[in-house]
């Protein structure tokens, strides 16, 4: 069991979320096809985004960031295309570590101030605010025009005839220019200049970087030469650890409340080990990790002192597999039997800007069949779970936006409006009134268990008792199908049985002796029943002499909270 409040966070690119415009060109730039503003965060705006159950606004692509818009008006360096994707660029090739993307400013003098009420804004609102920190990589052309004068800027002393040297910043391929051997539009009659090359942010070291590389990106030297086996040289501490460090307590100390920390495993552990407790002082601040090696789990949450990890090669591809009918749902039980001791600090999710949309033809096709996995997801233990600007819309992400092709993903490289979100902010009322009523009903859907999984003390703070080993030969569950399990807290508990199938099913639940015993609950008392979806209350009891029955709609689930 856990003490502190459960969290709920909604990532949204800001870029997105504020751009009502309907009429999309591909490729448009941004006088074609506009881009949303942190104005758009009105106060009305936030309050309906917190009626979901939101604890935590993730806002992506708010430091500035190689773009191929023109902001020379204003003093701000021309990214040159051919090391931008997309017309708007990637939010993850950060162009300088202390300033805001002008784009999302109604005055773009004003950038820095725009985005300080909107953190205000969003604390008035009674959420906390999460920015991306992005600590593996730069744009190619990184310069910081924003930093105070005193910092050396990144590169500014390096040694750029060393292919390693522990006091750079960058990686070099000496005396090689780099080439970029494929087809890529760009503006310049020009081709881009840069020598010696620069080794590329997914760990290229080569002056030739690929298609499918980070070409856009530089990787940035923590003190590990990977060109001669991955000797770590940290003391003395490396420069960039240094500048890293003031970088965090810069936006620590506007107010930004967690950072989510971008590719953070190709990062050494000892940088996250010797940094977060640093900021950590000074500021009361969340860290969050994307990280996809399991092995490394453990580490990056004891040593490296992150609060939260991504939970994607388990649960979520589990989940995914499941609604796909590729995996049992019984297949559930192993995530959290591997992540056991760790499962508290495990961030889980159906949907962020890197996978494809569940409504898309990639995956699922429609909202509804992830509905059960969103159940799990969000009641399955006292971990935080995160939801995705549309996602409770039912955003297919199946548009031709221009980088971003049809590939299930709602666009970062580009500038574009989904209309899913365009329908609910609904001429800035935020009310849905352009929706579908299948739409509101998945919204509602959504704000409710939500709300149920940070509110109700058994889903966010009790225990977790998983049913399906005392089912496995039950003929009245199918455990392909159905996944059941019990939380318990104080004088409460709740089973929460999913369905992932098609059609109602009517399912009996074992429950065995040995949860009673874990779960605190006595055996065939007298209790009320409450469904916590719906309202409904009865008078019912649990045993273990005989199974439970309940009646499971297509692509849903139940929780009915038991109180003694």
């Amino acid at each position: 069991m856990q003490d502190k409040n459960k969290v709920v966070i909604y990532q949204v690119l800001p870029r997105l979320f504020g751009n009502v415009n309907e009429r999309l060109v591909r490729n448009g730039d941004m006088a074609e096809n506009g881009t949303g503003k942190f104005s758009a965060f009105s106060a009305l705006a936030l309050a309906k985004i917190k009626e979901l159950g939101v604890t935590h606004i993730w806002y992506t692509g708010v430091i500035e960031h190689a773009t191929k818009s023109d902001f020379t008006a204003y003093g701000i360096r021309k990214d040159h295309s051919g090391v931008v994707k997309g017309t708007a660029g990637s939010p993850y090739a950060i162009k300088d570590y202390y300033d805001i993307n002008p784009a999302l400013a109604d005055s773009v003098p004003d950038r820095m101030q725009e985005f300080e009420q909107l953190i205000e804004r969003t604390h008035k609102a009674g959420m906390k605010v999460v920015i991306d920190f992005v600590p593996n990589h730069v744009a190619r052309q990184y310069h910081s025009d924003a930093k105070n004068p005193f910092i050396a800027d990144f590169g500014e002393h390096d040694n750029t005839s060393k292919a390693f040297d522990p006091r750079n910043n960058f990686y070099y391929v000496p005396e090689s220019t780099l080439a970029l051997h494929f087809n890529h539009e760009q503006e310049e009659h020009f081709a881009y200049s840069e020598f010696p090359a620069k080794a590329t942010g997914n760990d290229c070291f080569s002056s030739q970087p690929g298609r499918n590389d980070w070409y856009e990106t530089v990787k940035l030297n923590y003190g590990i030469d990977y060109i001669h086996g991955g000797t770590r040289y940290f003391d003395p501490l490396p420069d960039t650890w240094l500048k890293m460090l003031d970088i965090l307590r810069f936006w620590a100390g506007k107010g930004v409340d967690a950072f989510r920390c971008d590719m953070a495993e190709m990062v050494p552990v000892e940088f996250w080990q010797w940094v977060i407790p640093q900021v950590k002082q000074r500021y009361s601040v969340l860290f969050i990790a994307e990280v996809y090696n399991p092995n490394e789990y453990r580490n990056y949450i004891h040593t490296g002192q992150f609060d939260y990890l991504y939970d994607k090669v388990g649960l979520y591809d589990t989940l995914r597999a499941v609604v796909c009918g590729q995996a049992p749902a019984a297949g559930i039980t192993r995530c959290w039997q591997s992540l056991e001791d760790i499962q508290h600090c495990m961030l889980n999710f159906l949907e962020n800007h890197d996978e494809q949309r569940i409504a898309s033809d990639f995956f699922a096709g429609s909202p509804l069949p992830a509905v059960p996995a969103m159940i799990v997801a969000a009641a399955m233990n006292t971990n935080p779970v995160m939801i995705y600007c549309g996602q409770e819309l039912g955003e297919c992400g199946m548009d031709e936006e221009g980088f971003s092709g049809i590939d299930g993903r709602t666009t970062i490289y580009d500038y574009w409006s989904m209309e899913t979100v365009r329908n609910w902010i609904n001429n800035h009322a935020f009310d849905g009134g352009k929706l579908t009523g299948e739409q509101q009903a998945l919204r509602a859907f959504y704000a409710k268990l939500l709300h149920l999984s940070a509110s109700e003390p058994a889903l966010s703070k009790g225990l977790f008792h998983d049913l399906m080993y005392a089912n496995l030969s039950n003929p009245v569950f199918n455990t392909h199908r159905q996944y059941a399990f019990l939380r318990q807290y104080a004088n409460e508990a709740v089973l929460i049985a999913v369905n992932f199938d098609s059609a109602e099913q009517t399912v009996n639940i074992r429950i065995p002796a040995n949860a009673f015993a874990s779960c605190n609950i006595h055996d065939n008392s007298l209790a009320a029943v409450t469904d916590l979806f719906t309202g409904e209350t009865a008078v019912g009891t649990l045993t273990d002499a005989y199974p439970y029955t309940i009646s499971l709609p297509p692509y849903s689930g139940k929780m009915l909270k038991f109180a003694y």
